[in-house]
């Protein structure tokens, strides 16, 4: 194994909505008991319903999440030369899997790093993951809030975000966090926001505000986090003008 294979290994992305899954492991264990106590079917049914939680959102954010986001980032074609922006980073599973697809561009997440939304979040973890995967020097992890970005208007190539809009409270709130998102683009950049819930009122925002080639789509299976029930769905979108070329990261690829 190479030093960077190595290096790569051992970083650490955290657990999403990493309380819950504790949560539902003492709720799984609970009603195994009282199946096994009562002789009774509805709790081994509870039991059964946190099994597929726990073993969905275990795969999504171990596993699922790297899995889908390699593949539209390659989708993407970049040249290696972009400005990529990752609304609500986190510990950096996104943000640096596309700085390893930059040479000369460089990757910029933002995050107020909240714990809830996923254990262990701050802007330390995400550059020692970064340090990890050899791309320190192409990333810069800031401490921001997405409803009002810090960066001048037309300033990013490319725009993701990553389960992280729906968190914001209120639906001025998210489409604040859109209109933000969408202002910093360049004309002719590229918005990819996959998010489990709101993602139909991304997408009118989007609409109003004249962005081209809206699409939204389920990412299937491996993004599932309390089963098929709460899939993560993405949408994407450019923004008008002359730009580098486009191509359809929203083409299923399941």
């Amino acid at each position: 194994m190479s030093d960077g294979d190595e290096a790569a290994r051992k970083a650490d992305y955290g657990w999403d909505a990493g309380f819950k899954l504790p949560l539902a492991g003492v709720f799984l264990g609970c009603m195994v008991v009282v199946a096994a106590v009562s002789r009774m079917w509805p709790p081994l049914i509870a039991a059964s319903v946190a099994l597929c939680f726990v073993a969905t959102a275990l795969h999504a954010t171990r596993r699922g999440k790297f899995l889908v986001w390699g593949e539209l980032l390659d989708g993407l074609r970049l040249r290696g030369d972009e400005r990529v922006l990752d609304l609500g980073c986190g510990r950096g599973a996104v943000l640096l899997a596309a700085a390893k697809r930059l040479t000369t561009g460089h990757g910029v997440g933002v995050d107020i790093w909240s714990r809830g939304d996923q254990s262990g979040n701050s802007v330390a973890a995400t550059r020692r993951n970064a340090q990890l995967a050899g791309v320190s020097e192409r990333v810069a992890p800031l401490t921001a809030n997405m409803m009002a970005l810090p960066f001048p208007s037309d300033t990013f190539d490319v725009v993701v975000s990553n389960i992280a809009i729906h968190n914001i409270p209120g639906s001025k709130g998210r489409a604040q966090a859109i209109d933000e998102a969408v202002r910093v683009l360049k004309p002719g950049g590229r918005l990819l926001v996959a998010d489990l819930a709101f993602t139909g009122a991304y997408s009118r925002r989007l609409v109003e505000l004249g962005m081209a080639g809206i699409a939204r789509r389920s990412l299937g299976w491996r993004m599932w986090w309390t089963g098929p029930w709460r899939a993560t769905y993405l949408v994407t979108a450019t923004k008008p003008g002359n730009g580098p070329g486009e191509c359809n990261p929203s083409k299923d690829r399941e």
